[in-house]
């Protein structure tokens, strides 16, 4: 197996903002933020405009990481592998991501991992066989190996979507997301070698918009945040993909 060379971790602090929009209005704002913002390459380079993202999340045998969302807990965080693409080729980039929220800001660090790795994070008893090719220094891959002994994390759900991402014309760190033909399965791996995967989709002809940003929001978002009445929500792909195969419903009401 190989060893990756580089074992850098990418961090990202920002404000998240979620809105939920029928296709008619995300059409229509995506119609005017046009004279402010670009496609971002990644998007803009596909005929499609727009590019693939898979998430395979992490949660622990009773769900903690589920219920502290959907309870609301400030100081919370969780894991998933990233994707973009739903082959497994074994040349396209993956991500270990450690997600959370601290204060009002969401976090991020993610580090690069191989896909001939990927058993490894779901079978704790090759866990440790992750420190011959990564850094001990990783912190990203550190904590998971941490809160995977800690708390027993493992494979739960796969959430797949489309997303156009726009980023602002004039250099400041101000982007939106369209991300739309949201679903999920339940999954032990990212990719479906054995087609086990049962999709499901939810939020259904709808698109989830997200806001990310430093500082401030831009006044031109701030018009039409009141054109259009829109409503700041606490969406959870996660948590919506959990809910939607069931997860969570032994112990809920």
């Amino acid at each position: 197996m190989t060893k990756l060379q580089s074992n850098k971790t990418e961090s990202f602090s920002r404000y998240e903002f979620k809105f939920l929009l029928s296709k008619k209005k995300a059409d229509q704002i995506e119609n005017e933020i046009k004279n402010f913002m670009v496609l971002d390459i990644n998007a803009d380079k596909k005929k499609s405009k727009k590019y693939f993202v898979r998430s395979l999340y992490f949660d622990t045998p009773d769900y903690a990481n589920f219920y502290e969302k959907v309870d609301g807990i400030k100081l919370r965080k969780k894991f998933r592998i990233r994707s973009y693409t739903n082959k497994e080729d074994g040349k396209s980039n993956l991500f270990l991501e450690m997600k959370g929220r601290k204060n009002q800001k969401t976090y991020k660090l993610r580090t690069k991992i191989l896909q001939e790795h990927l058993n490894f994070f779901s079978n704790q008893k090759s866990l440790f066989q992750l420190f011959k090719y990564y850094s001990r220094e990783n912190k990203v891959i550190n904590d998971f190996v941490f809160e995977t002994l800690r708390k027993k994390i493992e494979p739960k759900i796969v959430v797949d979507y489309n997303r156009r991402p726009y980023i602002n014309k004039f250099g400041l760190l101000f982007r939106l997301t369209f991300d739309t033909e949201l679903k999920s399965s339940t999954g032990q791996n990212i990719f479906d070698n054995d087609n086990n995967f049962n999709f499901k989709e939810f939020a259904s002809g709808k698109t989830i918009l997200e806001l990310k940003f430093e500082r401030s929001i831009q006044p031109w978002f701030h018009r039409i945040i009141q054109n259009y009445n829109l409503m700041r929500l606490s969406i959870s792909k996660f948590a919506l993909g959990m809910e939607k195969n069931g997860f969570g419903s032994e112990t809920s009401n």
